[in-house]
């Protein structure tokens, strides 16, 4: 694994740190396998259409998420299929039953 320079790892802090908050996690799982409007992922994600307008601003922002216009509404999805990726991943590592080193 080749190391990432100090604006690629200042990146990735910021990533995790957006993903570190369940309330923008829930955001993005809700919208992982079809777009949705902020009706719906407010919904989802049981916050406001106004915060959840804000959260969505700051995962755009960090290319987690892109919005799609589509008539009046704006659709959300994840940016590309490495936040899916980096999601299964996560989901997989949670799921394993902890191992003992003793």
């Amino acid at each position: 694994m080749t190391s990432p320079d100090p604006k690629q790892l200042s990146q990735m802090a910021t990533l995790f740190k957006l993903l570190g908050d369940e309330g923008r996690l829930k955001l993005v799982m809700a919208c992982l396998d079809e777009p949705k409007p902020v009706c719906c992922l407010s919904t989802a994600a049981d916050m406001s259409q106004s915060l959840t307008s804000h959260h969505l601003r700051s995962l755009r922002k960090a290319r987690i998420l892109k919005g799609t216009r589509s008539g009046k509404q704006m659709l959300y999805q994840p940016d590309d299929h490495h936040i899916r990726d980096l999601l299964q991943r996560m989901i997989e590592h949670v799921s394993e039953p902890e191992q003992c080193d003793d």
